[in-house]
């Protein structure tokens, strides 16, 4: 069983040390920008969670077990050109930009 809490670490430490990377599990993606920000999205359904953002750890819920995890989907996103776009449960819509977008959507569409 792939513990989630381990890979959810790494990529909130590659993010706070400026460090894009890209982490593909199943049909969960990570990742960190070197804006200090990071992310897991659910490729399928098209939810996220922020797990940082501008080197600031944000609060998520995950559920994590010796069999099982699950999560909290705080945000619905999609990616429209060059920017990466997130809907939170409030319907509040945020644009962003810089992401790497062209590497995202590569492992997305594996």
């Amino acid at each position: 069983m792939i513990k989630i809490k381990k890979e959810i670490d790494y990529i909130i430490k590659r993010a706070n040390e400026c460090d894009a990377r890209i982490v593909r599990i199943n049909e969960l993606l990570l990742f960190s920008t070197e804006t200090g920000d990071a992310w897991i999205l659910d490729t399928e359904d098209k939810f996220a969670i922020c797990l940082m953002q501008n080197w600031i750890k944000q609060k998520y819920k995950i559920i994590d077990t010796s069999t099982q995890f699950g999560f909290d989907w705080d945000y619905q996103y999609h990616i429209e050109g060059d920017s990466f776009i997130v809907l939170n449960k409030s319907g509040v819509i945020k644009q962003i930009f810089g992401y790497p977008i062209q590497e995202i959507e590569k492992q997305i569409n594996k």
